[in-house]
């Protein structure tokens, strides 16, 4: 793993102000560190580097280090020279962000609404990773992953004839290997059949989610969602100036017969519905179908998910049962590969496609085409397909480990994909906020996905929360879920009383 370096030319010295020299490069290193902008284990310059770059003696660089080293914030290494310390971040105060504004600033809270970054969302404890019992959902198991296959895809991409053909402006254009891959592949294992004219490649699925509510919303717009479901598909829709409601979902998805009257437009995930994982029966999906028919709607068909098939088949898609083209499905490579991918593809009848092809085009002309050639080599070469037959093997026996970790806990699966999928959906006791419990965790390294922001209405403490088993090892899963059961004991331990029941 290469080592951060900090560059000599983020310091900077007021020789006008009077200050000793050795004090402004001690702030500036703490500067740096309070920020984020450099982060713990980071090298700093050598001394006679940045005495160099700085036009001062050697001697001002070291004395400033040594007392750095003092403090507990830099520490000195053999060859390395001297690295951020380890446990400086948490012993440094935060920054105060709020500033009063000067005279002459902008008032960006006329300019802007503001609200997105209030928006509820799951937010992931940026350390997740090093915590040993991370029940985190849509992230990657590096040891599953084959980094060399990746590599050598992307070293094709990037030789002789296809480095030309990706250099260029490409304008609106996809890559013609990935499309013609979603074609003849993908698509066909999910029942659907589609022309190179009616395929979209998206920065990931919510991409494709938010150019499908932003094209719909050309005109005034009544939009159902789930609830609970994914919250990024109703803040996208309240955004772009839907009128916005939801529908309660049930052990099989979102039920057709509760979609209310003058509906324009529904968003759902029917193979793998988010965050309960239920599946939506092929019967209910053609109930869908019909009542878009007869009361002219289009549906949105969120697919994320499905290749996590690993105790029965997925139903066919929502999108391969359409008949009048009402449907725009999404699908997005992110999940099956790695989130940080951010490749997705939207299909739907090619009129639509044109408009958001356009509507793309305003935004980022297309997504980097680099990046899709070497996906498109990784699924072309089989690297895929053997990818998701080792993901399959290893999510099967850490769903087995899971459910028998719950057994006894007084925590019951409230939802899980029937065809396996790479979470569950738990419900605590009465009266339980997972919210209160995922913070408590931390100090007992586990990570778990609060509940609260999947609804679009709770009234009370939400007791629901879900745990990822996609970067958890299988042998950590029991003793991680006991911890949370122990937590929940502690937080609600009146639930658990006798005569009393956990579910």
């Amino acid at each position: 793993m290469p080592v951060s370096r900090i560059p000599s030319d983020v310091f900077f010295l007021d020789r006008g102000s009077g200050r000793a020299l050795q004090a402004q490069l001690r702030e500036t290193v703490v500067a740096l560190l309070r920020t984020g902008q450099a982060a713990p284990g980071a090298t700093l310059p050598s001394s006679r580097k940045l005495a160099a770059h700085l036009g001062i003696a050697r001697m001002t660089v070291t004395l400033a280090y040594q007392e750095l080293v003092a403090q507990g914030l830099v520490e000195a290494r053999d060859r390395r020279g001297y690295v951020l310390a380890k446990t400086a971040m948490p012993e440094l105060p935060r920054p105060i962000r709020a500033e009063p504004r000067r005279p002459g600033a902008p008032d960006w809270d006329g300019f802007l609404d503001l609200g997105l970054s209030k928006r509820r969302r799951v937010i992931k404890p940026p350390d997740w990773r090093h915590m040993p019992y991370p029940f985190v959902y849509g992230q990657m198991d590096a040891s599953l992953f084959d980094h060399a296959a990746w590599r050598d895809c992307a070293r094709q991409a990037s030789g002789g004839r296809d480095f030309f053909d990706l250099a260029g402006d490409q304008a609106a254009a996809d890559d013609p290997v990935l499309v013609n891959y979603i074609r003849s592949t993908m698509l066909p294992r999910r029942g659907i059949r589609a022309e190179a004219d009616e395929i979209l490649i998206t920065v990931g699925a919510q991409n494709a989610l938010w150019l499908a509510a932003e094209l719909l919303t050309r005109r005034p717009l009544k939009a159902m969602g789930e609830n609970p479901g994914y919250p990024d598909t109703l803040q996208a829709l309240r955004w772009c100036g839907a009128d916005v409601g939801t529908v309660e979902v049930d052990e099989h998805g979102l039920p057709p017969e509760r979609i209310p009257e003058g509906t324009g437009a529904v968003f759902v995930s029917p193979s793998h519905h988010a965050p309960t994982g239920a599946t939506m029966p092929v019967k209910r999906r053609r109930q869908l179908l019909r009542a878009a028919a007869e009361r002219d709607f289009v549906v949105i068909e969120d697919d994320y998910d499905f290749e996590m098939s690993f105790l029965e088949a997925p139903s066919p898609a929502l999108k391969s049962l359409d008949r009048d083209g009402r449907v725009i499905y999404v699908g997005s490579f992110s999940k099956a590969l790695f989130p940080g991918l951010r490749l997705g593809y939207l299909v739907g009848p090619a009129r639509f496609v044109a408009e958001a092809r356009e509507l793309r085009a305003l935004i980022l002309r297309h997504p980097p085409g680099h990046l899709q050639r070497t996906a498109a080599y990784f699924l072309a070469q089989g690297h895929y397909d053997r990818l998701m037959r080792e993901l399959r093997r290893a999510f099967a026996q850490r769903r087995s480990e899971m459910q028998a970790a719950l057994r006894g806990t007084g925590l019951s699966i409230a939802g899980a994909a029937r065809f396996g999928g790479s979470s569950v959906w738990v419900e605590g006791p009465p009266g339980l906020c997972s919210n209160a419990l995922a913070e408590a965790l931390l100090g007992e390294g586990v990570v778990i996905e609060p509940g609260a922001s999947f609804f679009d209405r709770f009234e009370g403490p939400c007791p629901f929360f879900r745990l990822g088993y996609s970067s958890i090892a299988s042998e950590r899963i029991a003793e991680g879920v006991a911890r949370i059961a122990q937590m929940v004991r502690r937080l609600r331990p009146m639930a658990f009383a006798p005569g009393r029941t956990g579910s």
